[in-house]
């Protein structure tokens, strides 16, 4: 499990650093092998390679004529790019994939179970704050929410 929220800058080649707590857990999981893609936050998602296959799987399933569907085929396979940790704990970021989460110096990587969230530090934190202060009602959340004790 990924958890927890790491500010990293990303360096001039468009490089970010694991952590080191991740590093291990990440090189016994997937050999350091990711697949990063685009999330519709306007964020990049980061998966360990067996996460993704089972995710992509799943993806190439959905039913072609329905149009969310492709979409959401389009959006995640499309973008999906393999990334190689290498002996510093560094992937390299694509180009288009920065440009698109708009990533420019300060970053934010986000845990989130089996997956990261990598965000643009400002719009992370303009985000965190804007849906801190929505809030949420009972009666908004799905039903296998509600129960949920946190």
């Amino acid at each position: 499990m990924f958890r927890g929220v790491t500010q990293i800058n990303l360096d001039a080649k468009g490089r970010i650093a694991f952590p080191s707590r991740y590093r291990d857990r990440l090189a016994t999981l997937c050999d350091g092998n990711l697949i990063v893609t685009v999330d519709r936050d306007h964020c990049l998602l980061i998966y360990p390679l067996p996460e993704w296959e089972d995710i992509e799987r799943k993806l190439v399933r959905l039913p072609s004529l329905n149009p969310t569907a492709r979409r959401l085929q389009r959006l995640l396979i499309g973008h999906a790019t393999e990334c190689q940790l290498d002996g510093n704990g560094r992937i390299l970021l694509p180009g288009p994939l920065r440009a698109f989460a708009g990533l420019d110096k300060r970053v934010v990587l986000i845990g989130q179970g089996n997956k990261f969230e990598l965000w643009d530090e400002d719009t992370w934190n303009r985000r965190r704050d804007e849906w801190l202060a929505e809030g949420t009602d009972a009666e908004e959340l799905p039903d296998d929410l509600q129960s949920l004790s946190l």
